[in-house]
């Protein structure tokens, strides 16, 4: 779906309300559990949500999708530049027309739009993480950044319970849990999509951590599921869940208009982790994706924790 402009000018863009029907329909294609979640938004931020997903999307693009053998260093860095260009106001693609509208409306900074950007040049050197921390920081860049992107849409409460004379008091931003949901997805990710990212020849879980369980790189990328895989992958489910518990705690703090939507993607995501278990763990011939009946049952759980939690 990616292709970088060279020649931005030579054709008329979409206009604006093409673009964000642009970004829906590729939202709603190639994710349907975060599209619903967005269907339970407010209009405007729900748009909003769309067209920084599709940027993410294409970033993302570069390095896993069908032209990424063709990506090198340059082409990130021409990227940023396109990034630049769309940060100044001056769309370049269709997609790029809704994304200029959302700045305009909300305090967007730029600089996790580039960390994003930083994650996709650490997949194009590296394949393998000795060290959690080695793989939190790509967790960082690649997702955690998506939770500021979307924080700054989504907004924060007013708080109502400041004192007359503390009027400096600012309400709080939960951005360590904004950053915390969104590692939590992308840990996700990697335990789901272990099987794939092997046939690509990539390792995303810890290397240190796979010896700890005495299992090998050789063990992983041949598929091998016994009872050392089965304690590995209970081990990372309980990380993964520990960040998604993380991430509960902010969202008390946003806007109530979008809190039943951010604990509707946060319980229908952290299913794959169930389902990746119903799965005995086999995530090398089975990719877990949850089913539609039981994202259905998320969504009144998510309203009644949006009111009360």
């Amino acid at each position: 779906m990616l292709q970088l402009s060279k020649s931005p000018r030579m054709r008329t863009l979409a206009s604006l309300e093409d673009s964000y029907e642009l970004c829906r329909q590729i939202t709603a294609e190639y994710s349907k559990t975060f599209y619903m979640g967005t269907q339970l938004m407010p209009f405007a931020k729900r748009r909003a949500i769309w067209a920084i997903y599709v940027w993410c999307r294409r970033t993302d693009e570069l390095v896993d999708g069908p032209m990424a053998s063709s990506t090198t260093a340059e082409t990130l860095d021409h990227w940023e530049q396109h990034l630049e260009s769309i940060f100044a106001g001056d769309p370049i693609d269709d997609e790029d027309v809704a994304l200029v509208d959302t700045l305009k409306q909300y305090p967007l900074d730029i600089q996790p739009f580039r960390d994003m950007i930083a994650g996709q040049r650490m997949d194009l050197y590296r394949s393998r993480y000795e060290t959690f921390d080695e793989l939190k920081l790509y967790c960082y860049r690649v997702a955690g950044t998506v939770g500021l992107m979307s924080m700054a849409v989504m907004g924060v409460a007013q708080s109502d319970q400041k004192a007359p004379w503390d009027q400096q008091q600012g309400s709080y931003i939960p951005t360590e849990e904004a950053i915390a949901l969104g590692i939590a997805n992308q840990l996700t990710n990697i335990l789901r999509d272990v099987g794939e990212d092997a046939r690509r020849g990539r390792i995303y879980l810890p290397l240190e951590e796979l010896a700890l369980f005495n299992y090998t790189q050789a063990d992983l990328l041949n598929g091998v599921v016994d009872d050392r895989w089965r304690e590995l992958m209970r081990f990372q489910i309980q990380r993964a869940r520990k960040y998604y518990t993380l991430a509960e705690r902010g969202i008390r703090a946003l806007s109530p208009d979008i809190r039943w939507p951010v604990w509707s993607a946060l319980l229908l995501y952290s299913k794959i982790l169930d389902e990746i278990e119903r799965n005995q763990y086999d995530v090398f011939s089975k990719r877990a994706y949850v089913p539609t009946r039981r994202k259905l049952v998320c969504l009144p759980v998510a309203l009644l924790r949006s009111k009360v939690l």
